[in-house]
């Protein structure tokens, strides 16, 4: 079964996730605005959702996690949680 590892930056806009992502292709550490910005817990470990298999999150996170680019940033990707910032970091 497929595995990956992921961070995310949870919003409530679209307008707020694509300043969010203007920021970090100009350099700014996605981490940091994980921490300052994101509405979701893992927020304070810098977005860090650790290891996952798919399936476990929502269909639409599954999607770019597991058919995207590793090593960028993706998105706004919007689920019933609100707009995500999607870094791969790892799949296997």
């Amino acid at each position: 079964m497929a595995t990956a590892r992921a961070r995310h930056i949870l919003v409530d806009t679209r307008e707020a996730c694509d300043d969010l992502k203007t920021r970090i292709e100009g350099g700014a550490d996605f981490g940091e605005l994980a921490s300052e910005h994101s509405s979701c817990p893992s927020g304070k470990r810098g977005g860090d959702l650790g290891e996952f298999s798919q399936g476990q999150m929502v269909p639409e996170f599954d999607t770019v996690v597991f058919n995207e680019e590793v090593g960028k940033v993706h998105g706004p990707v919007q689920t019933q949680f609100g707009f995500h910032l999607i870094e791969i970091v790892s799949r296997q």
